[in-house]
């Protein structure tokens, strides 16, 4: 008979053989796990009934299964969670195990958020599946759905994805996408504030032309898995096989949709889960691929993929809707990857992103929140400049999702209207920290690099291009530990910022390119 893993005290899954107590202390003590177990998982947990603390399948009968999940929902409701029930399962005749999704009500907390990058060749499909995913409007195979979320006009007169676009898919207590229930499904500040869970996808360019672009989505945030985008008509070609190289690089958990599948006889179709199938298995790679057929795999893959160890695989059509409700469901059930409620614990530290010049109200900056919280009011260092000075500005007021609000946390995105600075004096790439002190510039600094590829060897006074967080600028290769590098080699290296200092920590990983070169790192000490 089929088994569980053994059930930890840590995390957010929970085992439950038989609830059957109605007394009062007994749904107290209940409701009081429950809220440990969703809080563990960021704000959504989930329970197993039917089987004991070991995972041995033991089964409910359909009366005692009824039972439980009443008790399980009254216990939930006590402290603001939803009880939605996800799988029941007859594991022997006459016996059930259920498996329910537990999520925090909105309330006074912030929804729970995931952030996605959107990796894939040019003319894959990515806007589009963005597109109908956010408005729930199927695509006319012309490019409406494109349209509808492009953000620019030459890339709706191009067909083509040229910037970073973010577009907010929410989620209530029991799953129902918020979206389709408003007026405008594009809507940022009313899906925010109505939403119990926001997937946060960042929709980034696939031409090769636009690399520069699409790294810089990626590093200048902290994502929780990536959706990669294979079309069924193409297969992996272009920058495809890069992409996905990048994304297993910088050890993102991934999963894979094959789109267009209206386009192509079944044969091709197959042909191209093969492929995919044949490089995630790859050395280096070493991924388990699973092709989602049923609910139960959605909700088996949306378990294992925090690990990144399951690379599970949609099929899905833009234009028909073919495979869609599975791939909205398994959007629903994935867990929460990163901790922000830890890194909520540090000091304040925002990457500048992007910056606007607002008449009336001035500098506002934008980025994503890394660690800490900041309220509307307090001062914060911005910088460096080019001497390595950082200046205290105040900060008037924040927006989330154009949302205004008194104070920001990790996690989020925000947009800060800032005092004591000019517009043309900000940069993309400073960093808005507190600290009692100021903080020191990054002109030198060690780091362990692999190289990913490149034609023939580096060697001391190399130069490449860096991206880390939103930073990017030229840096030189000062000393190489192995003295040269050639594709696949890893070593010990220290880097200068040609052109002015940075802000960078121990532990930041960053990617460089130059030509055809790429490479990655990671910051060990700073130098100077």
């Amino acid at each position: 008979m089929r088994s569980y893993p053994p059930e930890s005290d840590e995390g957010n899954i929970e085992y439950k053989l038989f609830l059957t107590s109605w007394h009062k202390e007994k749904i107290e003590k209940l409701a009081t796990q429950i809220k440990y177990r969703v809080n563990e998982g960021g704000g959504e947990a989930i329970y197993v009934l039917g089987v004991s603390d070991d995972g041995k399948v033991m089964g409910l009968s359909s009366r005692e299964l009824e039972a439980s999940v009443k008790l399980l929902d009254q216990a939930a409701e006590r402290v603001g969670v939803t009880c939605t029930l996800l799988r029941v399962e007859e594991v022997r005749r006459g016996r059930f195990v259920a498996q329910l999704l537990l999520r925090r009500g909105r309330g006074e907390h912030y929804p729970i958020c995931l952030r996605i990058p959107v990796l894939g060749n040019v003319d894959s499909g990515k806007s589009t599946l963005v597109g109908v995913l956010v408005s729930g409007s199927l695509d006319d195979g012309r490019g409406r759905a494109m349209a509808q979320v492009a953000r620019y006009l030459h890339e709706i007169q191009s067909g083509r994805t040229s910037s970073v676009n973010y577009r907010l898919l929410g989620f209530d207590e029991a799953g129902n996408i918020i979206n389709y229930e408003i007026d405008s499904p594009l809507n940022e500040a009313e899906i925010y504030l109505r939403s119990s869970k926001v997937i946060t996808f960042v929709d980034l360019a696939g031409h090769e032309r636009y690399l520069k672009t699409t790294l810089k989505g990626i590093l200048g945030n902290e994502d929780d898995y990536v959706m990669f985008l294979v079309a069924a008509n193409a297969g992996f070609v272009g920058m495809a096989k890069e992409h996905f190289g990048i994304a297993v690089a910088l050890k993102l958990p991934v999963f894979i949709v094959i789109s267009k599948i209206d386009m192509v006889a079944g044969e091709v179709r197959r042909r191209v889960v093969r492929e995919a199938k044949r490089i995630v298995k790859l050395p280096g790679i070493d991924r388990l691929p699973m092709l989602i057929r049923s609910m139960d795999d959605v909700i088996i893959a949306s378990r294992h993929m925090p690990s990144g160890r399951v690379v599970p695989i949609f099929q899905v059509s833009n234009v028909t809707g073919e495979g869609l409700d599975l791939l909205r469901a398994f959007l629903n059930l994935l867990p929460p990857r990163l901790r922000w409620e830890e890194k909520r614990r540090g000091r304040f530290k925002l990457y500048i992103d992007e910056k606007f010049n607002v008449p009336g109200v001035g500098t506002v900056v934008s980025g994503l929140v890394v660690s800490g919280e900041l309220r509307v009011g307090e001062r914060v260092y911005l910088g460096p400049w080019g001497d390595g000075d950082f200046r205290l500005v105040k900060v008037k007021s924040i927006h989330v999702n154009r949302v205004s609000v008194d104070r920001v946390s990790a996690g989020q995105d925000a947009a800060l209207a800032i005092t004591d600075v000019g517009y043309e004096e900000v940069l993309k790439g400073m960093v808005l920290i507190v600290g009692d002190r100021k903080p020191r510039p990054t002109h030198l600094f060690e780091a362990k690099v692999t190289i990913l590829h490149h034609p023939t060897m580096i060697r001391e006074g190399y130069q490449a291009v860096v991206h880390l967080h939103t930073i990017r600028q030229a840096v030189r290769f000062e000393a190489i530990e192995k003295g040269v590098l050639r594709s696949g080699d890893t070593s010990r290296v220290l880097l200068r910022f040609m052109y002015r200092p940075e802000y960078v920590e121990p532990g930041d990983r960053f990617v460089f390119r130059e030509g055809r070169t790429r490479g990655l790192g990671r910051v060990i000490r700073i130098v100077g």
